[in-house]
């Protein structure tokens, strides 16, 4: 999720489900929470990068290219710290080795939703004759059944079901905040799942535009096509990001509704309902750095 500014007035934050854990992100800093194997919370913070500081950070679309990076980087960082919580080992996973591991993710992640839509509509254009919008669209439908399709299949584990539950948790404690109920357990529980601004909306946007921004590339043959795809994920990501912050902004607007309703129900395969202790653990987390950021 990202941060911006809602139609409230109050500051806008975001989070990240981890492994017994929350990540909630302000503007300065980001604080996170664990439940440990004794039962205790565990809390960790830090203060945001100078990166935000940054020219760069405050453009229109090059701004999501930072936050989307920092992100990453951080929400791998705590990923490991979580998973070190729960098997009480010190491993940790930073500098070059940080960076390497976000490479490769990167990567996965292109080559499964970018390169192999690609492969199999090329595949399919061998036997069937399509014309080259046919084509552009094959690749959209190919890239959206095959992330959703991986979501629903992740979900089926027991362990990432329930990071799903705390990624409910996440939602229903960020929208309790936006609409100016106190923040505990009781009231927290009684907010939806979905939430506007929420990561999952933005590779649904994503697969919506890159339809459209490589309808407009015409025609061209399978290796071009495999690169074009690859070089073009920056440019889809700032103007997905872009989109997303708008829909945020605007989210009681009846046009905006109906516009993200699909990100909405995508979120069903991301979300699940949490239980009173992961709600505690989303709490705690919000509520350190809402002190945070007021100090």
């Amino acid at each position: 999720m990202k941060q911006t500014k809602n139609e409230n007035n109050l500051p806008s934050y975001g989070g990240q489900a981890l492994i017994e854990g929350i990540l909630m992100r302000g503007r300065k800093y980001v604080v996170a929470a664990f439940r440990a194997p004794d039962g205790s919370i565990q809390i960790e913070e830090e203060r945001l990068g100078g990166i935000y500081k940054t020219k760069l950070a405050k453009m229109p679309f090059f701004r999501g290219l930072v936050v989307l990076w920092d992100s990453m980087s951080l929400g791998m960082k705590y990923l490991t710290l979580s998973a070190n919580i729960q098997s009480e080992e010190e491993e940790k996973i930073e500098g070059a080795s940080l960076y390497l591991t976000l490479l490769i993710s990167i990567s996965f992640s292109i080559g499964l939703f970018f390169v192999l839509p690609t492969l199999l509509i090329d595949a399919l254009s061998r036997f069937v004759e399509l014309s080259q919008t046919l084509i552009n669209f094959g690749e959209g439908a190919a890239r959206l059944l095959i992330l959703i399709m991986y979501l629903w299949l992740v979900g089926k584990s027991s362990d990432i079901s329930r990071v799903f539950s705390y990624h409910g948790a996440e939602h229903k404690t960020i929208n309790a905040y936006e609409n100016n109920v106190e923040i505990n357990v009781e009231n927290v529980k009684q907010f939806p799942l979905a939430h506007a601004r929420c990561g999952t909306s933005f590779l649904l946007t994503l697969v919506v535009i890159s339809i459209l921004i490589f309808s407009l590339l015409g025609p061209m043959p399978l290796w071009k096509r495999i690169i074009s795809r690859i070089l073009m994920v920056p440019i889809i990501s700032m103007v997905s990001y872009e989109l997303i912050k708008w829909m945020g902004d605007h989210s009681s607007n009846v046009l905006v509704k109906s516009i993200s309703y699909p990100n909405l129900w995508l979120q069903k395969l991301t979300t699940r309902e949490p239980s009173e202790d992961m709600l505690e653990i989303a709490i705690t987390a919000f509520n350190k750095l809402l002190k945070l950021e007021n100090a």
